[in-house]
């Protein structure tokens, strides 16, 4: 399903139906995922339609631009390094393109999404919450509904820590595809209770194709840096 596409097309697996038709002339771009259907008609002689996973925190609606991944608590002592894995939830994004122009057409995604509260109530981050697994290898995942995080945590403080959420800016998400999605990922522990968190725009393994952006398609300013967790990371 992933790529870029000129003309008609369809694309069924499981739950899920995206497709182009051209009915009178004109072209009809069709989607359903798990019961919840989306239709437009498209005029364009020279566009293109380009699918991608794109950054998971759009459904059902926007709330928020934080990413939340809960994990089975680890303790990692001073001075240590360590790359794990986890899976994180995959939204699909589909992007009408044209010489100089680029547009967000459709955001689905299967399965259900949760949000939290990352901090304080007074002032905390909402962020959608996602629970994982903790992986020494890249895991198996189910194609379309989840992608493989790399991260590699560092305690650079003299104590151990115990870690089991990690919170990212949606913003700086680089995900990368081809049969799978992922991103990879960093995670400085800085003090007891806070830890700076980043993307790193390199792909999990080569030959990968990198994702548009939604807030580069949708012409957003941001300035991108990483996230300084301040409330704590277990």
């Amino acid at each position: 399903m992933f790529g870029y596409y000129n003309d008609t097309f369809r694309y069924e697996v499981g739950d899920i139906l995206v497709e182009t038709e051209r009915i009178d002339g004109l072209l009809t771009y069709r989607r359903r995922c798990e019961g919840r259907a989306f239709e437009r008609i498209l005029v364009s002689k020279t566009g293109r339609l380009i699918i991608n996973p794109v950054e998971p925190v759009n459904l059902p609606k926007d709330i928020t631009d934080f990413l939340l991944v809960e994990f089975s608590p680890m303790f990692i002592e001073p001075g240590a390094i360590q790359t794990i894995y986890l899976k994180f939830p995959v939204e699909i994004g589909v992007f009408l393109e044209a010489a100089k122009d680029i547009k967000v057409l459709d955001i689905f995604g299967a399965g259900s999404q949760k949000y939290t509260l990352y901090g304080p109530p007074t002032n905390g981050i909402i962020a959608r919450w996602y629970r994982s697994a903790v992986y020494s290898e890249i895991p198996s995942v189910e194609r379309f509904r989840e992608g493989t995080l790399e991260l590699s945590i560092q305690n650079t403080t003299r104590e151990w820590v115990e870690v089991s959420r990690v919170v990212f800016k949606s913003v700086n998400m680089k995900i990368y595809y081809d049969d799978t999605v992922a991103a990879v990922t960093t995670m400085k522990i800085v003090s007891p209770t806070m830890a700076e968190t980043n993307f790193v725009d390199t792909p999990l393994m080569p030959g990968m194709t990198r994702s548009i952006e939604l807030y580069k398609a949708r012409k957003i300013p941001v300035i991108e840096r990483g996230y300084l967790m301040e409330w704590g990371f277990s």
